[in-house]
């Protein structure tokens, strides 16, 4: 018997892979403190500025963050504050399940870097 995937899960899941890189996830966390330049996020995450660059256009262009623009500078903020509800819950779930997710032979790697910020 086949199973159908129902396709309104195709927005679900990529929002999930937009999710699913720990420095994306690191900026997402930075910027719910509050607006943030390009270059304090290099100097923070220690990356470099296409690097961080590559990863705010992925965020932007999943309508999770967007810019304004003051002078020559571009101040990143959230879009939907929701993003921080799902975060917390990712980390409740986390807690929850131990070290078992972490530890996924498939997707795992161990970290320490909470999900939300607060966490």
């Amino acid at each position: 018997m086949a199973i159908s995937i129902a396709p309104g899960l195709a927005p679900a899941a990529a929002l999930f892979r937009s999710l699913g890189d720990s420095t994306r996830l690191a900026i997402l966390r930075r910027i719910a403190s509050g607006e943030v330049r390009v270059v304090d996020l290099t100097g923070e995450l220690g990356l470099a500025q296409s690097t961080v660059s590559k990863h705010l256009a992925c965020l932007r262009d999943c309508g999770l963050i967007d810019y304004r623009v003051a002078g020559r500078q571009s101040f990143y903020a959230l879009t939907r504050p929701e993003l921080l509800d799902l975060l917390r819950s990712a980390e409740q779930v986390l807690a929850a399940t131990g070290e078992a997710v972490a530890l996924c032979p498939t997707y795992g790697t161990a970290t320490d870097v909470p999900l939300a910020p607060g966490a």
